[in-house]
C-alpha cells in the first residue's frame, strides 16, 4: 500500500509538473499517428530544437502519409539532409509506402503491430500507441532512462540488455495509466527541461524530497553507461571534377551505394586511403575511369583535412579541385547541384566553393 501511493505521488508530481513546464511544441497539439510517427522518428538522437524545422518542412511538403509514400526517395533525403543518421529517412519513407499499402493509409493502432514497422522501434511504437490510442505501455528513452536511473539510484548500465529489461519494467510500474497520454509526454519532457544530463537544477526539482542519487550525491554518476566502441579513424578524399565551357560549368557527383554511412546519398568521386594523401600523382589513376586524364589541373582545396566526426568514426577529409577543358562524361551543371541530396560535409563544401 506504502509502495502504492509512493508510485503514485511520482507520477502525479511529474505531472504536475509538466501542466506549469511544458513546451509548446507543434506535435503535442494533435493525436494524429502519422504527425506523431514524424516527429518521433526526427527526433531520435537529435535535439528539438535541430529537428524542429525539418519537421515543419516534412510535414508542409508531405502533409499526410499518402504524400509521403508518393515521393521518391533522393526528395525525402534531400529534405532530411543535414539531420543526420540517414537510415531514419530510408526507414520512414519505406513506412510510409507500407503504412499506405497494407494499412489503407492508417497507422496500426496498437504497440504490438506498430513495433513491427520498419525503423520503429520499442521507443517509437510505445509513444505512438500511447500518444494517439491510449495503450498504457510505457517509453523509456535516454531522458526517462536518466530520471529512472537517478530518482530510484540504480546502476544498471543504461545500454546494455539487462539494463534496458530492468528500465522498461520499473518504467511500467511507475507509470499513470489512466492518464497515459499526458503521462509518456511528461516524464520525456522532465528528463529533458528538469533532470538534465549536465547540472540539472536539483534545489528546485519537485523529486529532490526522494531522489536517491540526490541522497546519496550520486547525481553526476547517473545512469551508467558501458564504455562505447573504439572510434575508427577513415581518410577521405573528394576528387571535385570541374569543366567550364562555353554552356557553362559541370562537375560530377555519384551515388554511394551499399550498407555503409549515407547510402543513396551523393558526392564527388571518393578515393579512401589509409593515411592523409599529399601528393597528387596518387589521383590521376583513379580518375581515368571518370575519363579524366593527366591533362587536368589538379590543386587541393583545403591543405588541413576536414574532421567530421559520426557516432563511431572521424572522416579526415580534403577536397580536390579537378579543372579540366575535356568534357566530364556524366557530368551534371553546377547550377544544379542542390537539387541532389547530399552529406552534410559535402552540401558545406558546395556552399563554400561557389562553382
Amino acid at each position: 500500500m506504502l509502495l502504492s501511493i509512493f508510485l503514485m505521488s511520482f507520477s502525479s508530481k511529474i505531472l504536475g509538473w509538466y501542466a506549469k513546464n511544458k513546451r509548446e511544441l507543434p506535435w503535442r497539439s494533435t493525436s494524429d499517428p502519422y504527425k506523431i510517427w514524424l516527429s518521433e522518428i526526427m527526433l531520435q538522437q537529435t535535439r528539438v530544437a535541430q529537428g524542429m524545422p525539418y519537421y515543419l518542412r516534412f510535414v508542409e511538403v508531405f502533409p499526410t502519409v499518402y504524400d509521403l509514400a508518393d515521393s521518391n526517395e533522393a526528395n525525402v533525403l534531400k529534405l532530411w539532409q543535414g539531420l543526420g543518421y540517414y537510415s531514419r529517412a530510408r526507414n520512414m519513407h519505406t513506412t510510409a509506402k507500407t503504412v499506405v499499402n497494407d494499412f489503407g493509409g492508417k497507422f496500426p493502432g496498437t504497440y504490438s503491430e506498430l513495433i513491427k514497422l520498419k525503423g520503429v522501434g520499442d521507443y517509437t511504437a510505445s509513444a505512438i500507441a500511447s500518444i494517439c490510442f491510449d495503450e498504457a505501455v510505457p517509453v523509456v528513452d535516454g531522458n526517462v532512462f536518466r530520471l529512472l536511473s537517478r530518482y530510484f539510484g540504480v546502476d544498471l548500465p543504461i545500454n546494455n540488455t539487462r539494463g534496458v529489461k530492468y528500465f522498461k519494467r520499473l518504467a511500467k510500474e511507475v507509470m499513470d495509466s489512466n492518464n497515459i497520454r499526458d503521462y509518456n509526454q511528461a516524464i520525456m519532457e522532465f528528463g529533458a527541461m528538469q533532470c538534465t544530463p549536465k547540472n540539472p537544477v536539483c534545489d528546485k526539482c519537485p523529486l529532490n524530497d526522494s531522489c536517491k542519487a540526490l541522497k546519496d550525491k550520486k547525481v553526476d554518476k547517473l545512469p551508467l553507461k558501458l564504455s562505447k566502441p573504439k572510434i575508427r579513424i577513415r581518410h577521405f578524399n573528394y576528387l571535385v571534377p570541374f569543366e567550364k565551357n562555353g554552356d557553362g560549368s559541370k562537375t560530377l557527383l555519384e551515388q554511394r551505394k551499399g550498407k555503409g554511412i549515407w547510402q543513396n546519398l551523393y558526392q564527388f568521386p571518393l578515393m579512401e586511403s589509409d593515411k592523409e594523401v599529399t601528393a597528387i600523382e596518387n589521383f590521376y589513376h583513379f580518375l581515368k575511369k571518370y575519363g579524366i586524364d593527366k591533362s587536368a589541373k589538379m590543386a587541393p582545396y583545403n591543405e588541413k583535412p576536414i574532421v567530421h566526426k559520426l557516432s563511431h568514426q572521424h572522416l579526415y577529409t580534403k577536397f580536390w579541385i579537378v579543372e579540366t577543358k575535356a568534357k566530364i562524361p556524366n557530368g551534371i551543371a553546377t547550377d544544379a547541384l542542390n537539387e541532389y541530396p547530399v552529406p552534410v560535409l559535402i552540401a558545406d563544401f558546395i556552399n563554400a566553393f561557389k562553382f
